[in-house]
């Protein structure tokens, strides 16, 4: 799938990484891009850039009504970009209630999953298009830093795969995005190093005009699936040093 003259459809549009998807796009050539959030407000920036083509859309993925709408509203998506996510930072052990978790769960999974569900008729519509998932290195390897956040995208993870085989036959491509720490605010805690939003955009991109169904952005990413392969149980062991509460300035993962 080529992102020129694609229509696309961006979650959390207002975050660090929904920037610079939606510049990258508008520069790939797509024709319109949807750029959704909560408040539309939020936005307002962006759609400045170029209002004929940037278009805002008022949305929660938690709210299973909102999600229709958008899907009811932007009839002529090709490519959904769900990139809405959260992290509290908190472990599965150590965390004061199951608040965080429930609240991670609700975005990064039950809310990724709605988009899916409800743009997958649009997509078949229109020729089958594509969906990128931005999930996280750490639906493969357990950041107990960040351990319920980890828990949801690996949940996620699983959920990619499903939606990939359902929806193979409509010829939609489903890419699985998983940078290791991306610097952004949702990460300003996290352990080093860190890659860049920009260049997680463009790797993701890429996978779509590849056809390439999982891609891992950063060298962080790529070096650590490989350890995955080789040594599964010593990134296990070694990511489990990394325990809420502690202090990791300048940690190498």
């Amino acid at each position: 799938m080529q992102i020129k003259d694609s229509i696309a459809l961006v979650t959390g549009a207002n975050g660090g990484i929904g920037t610079q998807f939606v510049e990258a796009l508008k520069a790939g050539g797509a024709s319109r891009i949807y750029v959704a959030a909560r408040s539309p407000e939020k936005v307002a920036a962006l759609v400045a850039l170029d209002p004929e083509c940037i278009i805002p859309v008022q949305l929660d993925v938690t709210d299973l009504r909102s999600v229709n709408q958008a899907a009811a509203q932007c009839q002529d998506v090709t490519l959904l970009i769900n990139n809405a996510g959260t992290s509290l930072n908190q472990g599965v052990i150590s965390a004061p209630s199951l608040d965080e978790a429930r609240a991670e769960m609700e975005v990064n999974y039950f809310g990724m999953l709605s988009m899916c569900r409800a743009f997958a008729p649009v997509l078949q519509k229109n020729g089958g298009g594509a969906i990128v998932n931005i999930l996280s290195l750490l639906a493969r390897a357990h950041l107990p830093f960040s351990g319920s956040y980890s828990a949801s995208k690996a949940a996620a993870l699983s959920m990619t795969h499903g939606v990939r085989a359902e929806l193979a036959a409509q010829g939609t491509l489903v890419v699985a995005v998983l940078p290791g720490t991306v610097d952004t605010s949702l990460a300003k805690d996290w352990p080093d190093p860190k890659v860049s939003p920009t260049e997680v955009v463009r790797v993701a991109l890429q996978a779509v005009a590849d056809g390439v169904e999982d891609a891992y952005p950063g060298q962080q990413a790529i070096e650590v699936s490989a350890q995955l392969l080789s040594d599964p149980k010593g990134v296990e062991k070694y990511m489990a040093t990394f325990l809420p509460g502690g202090s990791y300035a300048g940690a190498q993962a």
